[in-house]
């Protein structure tokens, strides 16, 4: 087995990870539609967290490697934008917005509630490995404000009974 270091400096195995040919066509006609393959970096780091599970070391260097990107600029990316999972994540990532407008109209008492019912803190997977509850610093609809997003779908102008009808919807799925 060979070992590399990571971004932190440490040894461990590497293995060699690619992208199924599906992904692989995806970002294709993905990095087409740009006139720089950098420009294609968030929707790349996207696919790839789809289909890795989160974007590890590897999976960035992949995504770098695959882009023709120095993978310092594919971190950044990574990094900055909370959609983009770094650590893995439940079947459902629930993405609750805490900025201004959602804090405003109760969001903070949501992800309150969401704890409580979930029995887990924010940035934490529920036991069974079924839900991740996070905390988001927009998702940007500010206007139907508070916003939660449930994978790829959004929840907008949120109240107690919607959380509760949100997760007995998810118990079922």
């Amino acid at each position: 087995m060979v070992y590399f270091p990571n971004f932190a400096g440490e040894n461990r195995p590497r293995m060699a990870l690619a992208f199924s040919q599906k992904t692989d066509t995806e970002i294709t006609v993905i990095i087409a539609r740009y006139p720089v393959a950098e420009a294609a970096v968030i929707p790349v780091l996207s696919l790839a967290a789809r289909e890795f599970g989160s974007l590890t070391d590897e999976v960035i260097e992949l995504v770098a490697a695959r882009l023709k990107v120095p993978v310092p600029r594919v971190l950044a990316s990574a990094t900055f934008y909370t959609m983009l999972p770094r650590k893995p994540v439940g079947k459902f990532h629930l993405q609750v917005c805490t900025n201004v407008s959602c804090s405003l109209l109760g969001a903070d008492h949501l992800m309150t509630v969401l704890e409580r019912k979930l029995g887990i803190s924010r940035g934490q997977t529920t036991g069974d490995g079924r839900i991740t509850l996070s905390e988001v610093e927009c998702l940007g609809s500010c206007g139907s404000a508070p916003v939660m997003l449930v994978n790829e779908t959004f929840h907008e102008n949120l109240d107690e009974k919607d959380v509760d009808r949100i997760l007995a919807e998810l118990a079922r799925g």
